[in-house]
């Protein structure tokens, strides 16, 4: 089997660049049969990935962060909408890497390299919204203004990078009257986020919905409303670890179905891309058994 690699020169502000020379060692070392397919810009990863998803004989590795994965997994979905996709191993070189870290895959190349060579996959869920899927989390709310805030930083690096971005996000407290039904109830009134996890955490730190789990076919929503900047500062360390889902005004939810209606309209993320800057209307579902993934 030939092995097509999408690798992302940007991403972890540069770090694929300059991880390109190991990661071509360590391919030539195992002896596979490899190409690489470096990007050159938003979009093209996803091209890529839908051109050459009817390859029969070959599989693909990305060496990049979230945000390359996400582009592959949609551009695998663009050309086959209905069945399993990949399989795909994953080369971190992003910044978070926040799918890895949820699946718990090895971050070593060889070991990737070793493990798509015997075959091992393993088969996650994937999230849809608006049209968009998403392998690992998406949000209304608060949390897409602190992507907002973090794709704006330039001098900051690493998870720190979030959390700088985060306390910007509580500081200008946005506020959202929403409308959400779930497949067991709904809610109506203010808002300050909704988080959607098909995995735990996001932004390399934050447990967002941390009972999330990839392969359960249900997606994992978290939604609540803090008054006051205190009380969302006092929240946020507890992000950290998951426990402010404890907190009487936070509220977790397992579905496969999720429908909001927002005013005002509010920007939304999936797997740390901004989608849309203003939606009003945003619906959710799960995609079971989608994605195979090489694992351990």
């Amino acid at each position: 089997m030939k092995f097509l690699v999408i690798l992302n020169p940007y991403s972890g502000r540069w770090r694929g660049g300059k991880e390109r020379l190991a990661i071509e060692q360590a391919l030539r070392r195992s002896g596979l049969e490899f190409e690489i397919l470096e990007t050159h810009g938003p979009g093209e990863a996803r091209s890529l990935a839908q051109e050459i998803s009817g390859a029969a004989s070959a599989a693909i590795l990305v060496a990049g962060g979230d945000g390359t994965i996400s582009e592959v997994v949609n551009g695998l979905f663009a050309a086959r909408p209905e069945g399993r996709l990949g399989p795909i191993g994953i080369l971190p070189t992003g910044t978070a890497n926040d799918l890895v870290v949820n699946l718990g895959l090895p971050t070593d190349y060889t070991e990737v390299i070793e493990l798509a060579r015997g075959g091992h996959v393993r088969t996650i869920d994937l999230g849809m919204v608006n049209g968009t899927v998403f392998d690992n989390n998406s949000a209304v709310g608060l949390e897409p203004v602190v992507t907002i805030y973090n794709i704006r930083m330039r001098r900051l690096r690493g998870v720190i990078r979030y959390l700088v971005a985060a306390l910007r996000a509580i500081l200008a407290k946005g506020e959202w009257q929403m409308r959400l039904a779930w497949d067991d109830g709904s809610y109506e009134g203010p808002v300050s986020l909704v988080s959607v996890g098909n995995g735990a955490i996001t932004g390399g730190l934050f447990h967002m919905a941390p009972a999330a789990d990839p392969c359960d076919g249900r997606l994992t929503f978290v939604y609540g409303y803090a008054r006051t900047r205190r009380k969302m500062l006092g929240l946020l360390p507890r992000t950290m670890d998951g426990s402010f889902v404890d907190d009487p005004v936070i509220h977790q939810h397992h579905t496969t179905r999720l429908m909001i209606s927002s005013d005002p309209p509010t920007p939304l993320q999936a797997d740390g891309e901004i989608r849309d800057e203003a939606a009003s209307e945003v619906t959710y579902e799960i995609l079971p058994a989608r994605l195979d993934v090489f694992s351990p």
